[in-house]
């Protein structure tokens, strides 16, 4: 039993010494700064110094479009395979493929319409401020 698992202790072993030596050879060989000048210590994005602090808040609807994002993917990772093997499912099963697809597709529609009617794409969307003339209705 325990037989058929040493290719992949060795390969593991390999990876380990591979791994080991190219840290150990990058600080024997590395290239090392004696001076830690206030310059170098500074922080910057893509050559740029920064412009703000980095603790600052993301607006939510950035993770509803993500989030909305991940389930039409999921939809696509499930519609390729199927449209791959449409063929032989058809031979073998009827129209109840088709129809059970058709009823997937159709849910995640309507969760993309309901997201839609919620705004979570609309970003140009604001509330209005308190007590402007949208507010009391007399516009």
């Amino acid at each position: 039993m325990a037989v058929q698992f040493l290719p992949v202790l060795m390969v593991l072993v390999v990876a380990s010494l591979i791994a080991a030596g190219m840290i150990g050879f990058a600080v024997l060989v590395g290239q090392r700064s004696r001076t830690q000048s206030p310059m170098k210590r500074q922080t910057y994005e893509s050559g740029v110094p920064p412009l703000g602090t980095a603790h600052r808040q993301i607006p939510v609807k950035f993770y509803l479009v993500a989030l909305a994002f991940v389930v039409l993917d999921v939809e696509v990772a499930f519609l390729y395979p199927w449209a791959v093997t449409y063929r032989s499912f058809l031979a073998g099963h009827s129209m109840a493929v088709f129809w059970d697809m058709v009823a997937f597709t159709a849910l995640l529609a309507a969760a993309y319409v309901f997201l839609w009617k919620k705004g979570v794409f609309d970003w140009a969307r604001r509330k209005p401020a308190a007590g402007t003339s949208s507010e009391r209705g007399d516009s």
